[in-house]
């Protein structure tokens, strides 16, 4: 029997939610070897292999193709694959793991509410200082192509590996590009979100790897996977439609 890699997040609220999404659909999630183990399955869908990964890694492993199937931020997986539709197709939005990817200034800067004054501070401090505005973040494909859409340029990024809004404050950057849920970190550490400085607005998704050997098998287990999905997104159907489509045409 074929089978069908489906990778949910491993631990936390995301993985709690994951699994309340997929028991109002109709398929119960067992663990396998224990709590701490890292294989589930679906009673009800034999042919779906479940795999427990943290979000970093279902996102990779969706780009990949090493899971057929995987539920993750949408932040990551459009991190992680640079162009994003062309190796994954997003099934299902889940409703659930909602932050947005924002920029944000610090509050003292009371001439800068958008991108484009961004530029005017940017071209500033080069011609004054010599240097480049530096933007801290972890989401570094992200934040080019945005950058790069908004017409911004004199910047250069400083990779971010601890807590991104502290890099103002710390001296290591002007400017950080971050996710948020609510905002108060990024305020409380003395920041503000521009007006039009969303990026994106990221939400848990149920995302299909064109990479994956898809088989008519594995096929047929995600037919199964998007028929209990749709009673609560009507949707999803007509994606999966799409996405088969899409895997045929690979196949040539």
């Amino acid at each position: 029997m074929s089978t069908l890699k489906l990778a949910i997040p491993s631990k936390g609220r995301l993985k709690e939610q994951t699994e309340e999404f997929f028991a109002k659909a109709g398929f119960r999630i067992e663990p396998l070897g224990g709590a701490r183990g890292y294989f589930a399955r679906i009673p009800d869908l034999a042919a779906v292999e479940v795999r427990l990964l943290s979000a970093g890694e279902i996102a990779a492993g969706v780009i990949a193709g090493d899971v057929h199937v995987g539920v993750s931020g949408e932040d990551l997986l459009r991190e992680q694959a640079g162009d994003l539709d062309r190796v994954v197709h997003l099934l299902a939005p889940l409703g659930f793991g909602r932050a947005d990817l924002v920029v944000a200034a610090p509050k003292s800067w009371l001439d800068v509410d958008t991108m484009a004054d961004v530029d005017d501070v940017a071209a500033r401090i080069e011609v004054s200082t010599g240097r480049k505005l530096r933007v801290a973040t972890k989401y570094v494909r992200s934040t080019r192509r945005f950058f790069t859409t908004e017409g911004v340029g004199h910047y250069r990024i400083v990779e971010s590996v601890g807590a991104t809004e502290g890099a103002p404050s710390a001296g290591v950057a002007e400017l950080v590009v971050d996710i948020t849920t609510t905002g108060a970190t990024l305020e409380s550490n003395g920041l503000k979100i521009l007006r039009d400085g969303v990026i994106l607005r990221s939400q848990a998704q149920l995302a299909a790897s064109l990479a994956a050997d898809w088989t008519d098998g594995a096929l047929a287990a995600l037919r199964g996977l998007a028929e209990g999905i749709a009673g609560s997104d009507p949707s999803v159907p007509s994606r999966f439609d799409g996405f088969v489509a899409a895997v045929r045409k690979l196949r040539g």
